[in-house]
């Protein structure tokens, strides 16, 4: 397959040209190919390109920037995906959508499934949750919602964990937002199953396994033989960040369980491997 990748230089994007490369025909568009908020050019680059699917990973996604600039935060993740929508529909190709577990408002006390009711609560959620509802009404699309993720080829939680760590500060991390860790790597290769099923709709793509932010750091720390650095928990009240986020980020990969694809490695696992391939400070 011709599989088109916008936000091809972001970290997801970058992992899921890479993978694609093997197996596919990966067409990497990025924002010096396209502008997605310019509709006339993001129609001209994908049609000019001629794919049978495009992965949207493309987004703005600093999520307390985007508390800060909402009106860019809408162009970009809601008007952007919107241009890519119509594209995809003008040349007849299917289209997968990256989302986020930030969808969901995180009053639920068990894990979300596909099927659940979004109810974002802060600009950056709600921002894509108006670019799923552009993709929904697509044919055959396809809706992945990923979380916390980490990877070898961008800025990441991990990386900026041990950074700091090394450096000798005080870690003070958020014990009361509970997630999925989710490796850019394993993201990739399951996103691609997900698109030689063939099989459209709504799916959850998480590395196994919940943990705190701050259960998070630990474990990075441990792993990389960092355990003696200064840790400690804090409140998301007392860290008072400009955008709220939900205590409940857990994700249910309900339909890849229904599935033959099967569900991703643990999240321990997952960053063990990212740790060999990091290279050392």
């Amino acid at each position: 397959m011709r599989i088109l990748i916008t936000g091809s230089k972001g970290m997801l994007g970058q992992d899921l040209a890479l993978h694609l490369a093997a197996r596919h025909e990966a067409l990497p568009l990025g924002r010096s190919d396209a502008d997605i908020t310019d509709s006339r050019a993001v129609a001209q680059a994908i049609a000019s390109r001629s794919p049978d699917v495009v992965i949207h990973a493309a987004a703005f996604t600093a999520v307390d920037d985007c508390e800060q600039e909402p009106e860019l935060a809408l162009q970009v993740n809601g008007g952007g995906t919107r241009n890519v929508a119509l594209a995809c529909e003008q040349i007849g190709a299917r289209m997968l959508y990256v989302s986020t577990d930030y969808v969901f408002d995180g009053q639920k006390d068990s894990p979300y499934v596909e099927t659940d009711d979004p109810n974002p609560i802060n600009t950056y959620g709600k921002s894509k949750l108006q670019g799923e509802n552009y993709v929904r009404v697509l044919q055959d699309s396809w809706i992945v919602r990923v979380s916390w993720l980490f990877g070898p080829l961008g800025k990441n939680f991990v990386r900026t964990i041990l950074g700091r760590a090394r450096e000798g500060q005080n870690l003070r991390i958020v014990d009361d937002q509970v997630g999925a860790p989710t490796y850019t790597v394993d993201a990739a290769e399951k996103i691609e199953q997900i698109v030689e099923s063939g099989a459209p709709g709504i799916y959850h793509v998480t590395n196994q396994g919940y943990c705190s932010w701050f259960a998070f750091a630990a474990e990075i720390l441990a792993q990389a033989g960092l355990g003696g650095a200064p840790l400690s928990p804090i409140s998301s009240l007392a860290l008072g960040r400009p955008a709220a986020r939900p205590t409940n980020s857990r994700l249910a990969n309900a339909r890849l369980a229904a599935s033959a694809m099967g569900l991703l490695p643990p999240w321990q696992d997952a960053l063990r491997r990212y740790l060999l391939r990091e290279p050392p400070a």
